[in-house]
């Protein structure tokens, strides 16, 4: 460039240039690029463009991949951990939803937290996309926690009644909603009050059938 030259008339960079990547790589690239993008600006600014461009490709290797962002985000979200919880299964209830909770705690506190209360908000406003996230990652948590159920059913713990319930998903509905209204962490102390002082009575007492033969609340 001539040093008389107007540097902001100069032809921007073409971030695509590099090596040649494809299949794995490639997609790994795009996948990150999308949650650098969901961590900087959230779900509601992010484009195809923009992960593109921060990815150094074209959008048509997006596309070929994922029909639009709200796909493209759930794989980023699974490639991040945010749907991977190890169930835990420690021979007892108690100790398995605490065990549960404090897994689900750490995820929200590290730093794709973020990311999640993001997605979390979104979903009151587009009703396709929260669909996809409680099918791609809302219901990891309650899956768990019916698994320790289930098992605790087999143990005698509870009755089986309560994996149909409303009930059967109160600890980890409170604990996003504890969250969502004050951020992460969530206390240790808190997790173990909702276990104790809310979801263990309730399931453990649950409250008799009604009269139609309905469970109770």
């Amino acid at each position: 460039m001539s040093p008389n030259a107007d540097p902001t008339t100069a032809p921007a960079a073409d971030h695509r240039k590099g090596p040649r990547r494809r299949g794995a790589e490639l997609e790994n690239a795009i996948l990150m690029a999308a949650l650098e993008e969901l961590s900087e600006t959230g779900y509601a600014a992010l484009t195809m463009e923009r992960v593109a461009s921060r990815a150094r490709t074209g959008k048509a290797a997006l596309y070929r991949r994922w029909p639009g962002r709200a796909e493209l985000v759930m794989d980023a979200c699974r490639l991040a951990g945010l749907a991977s919880i190890e169930p835990p299964d420690t021979g007892a209830l108690r100790s398995d939803v605490i065990d549960l909770m404090r897994q689900i705690a750490a995820k929200v506190a590290s730093p794709v937290g973020g990311i999640l209360r993001g997605l979390l908000a979104e979903m009151t406003r587009d009703p396709e996309f929260a669909k996809l996230v409680r099918e791609s990652v809302h219901t990891v948590g309650p899956a768990a926690l019916r698994g320790i159920l289930e098992r605790a059913a087999e143990r005698g713990e509870i009755e089986p009644r309560i994996l149909t319930s409303r009930r059967a998903t109160v600890a980890t509905d409170l604990l996003r909603n504890e969250f969502l209204l004050f951020g992460a962490p969530v206390a240790d102390d808190v997790i173990t009050d909702i276990v104790d002082d809310v979801y263990l009575p309730l399931i453990l007492h649950p409250a008799p059938k009604r009269t139609d033969g309905s469970d109770g609340p």
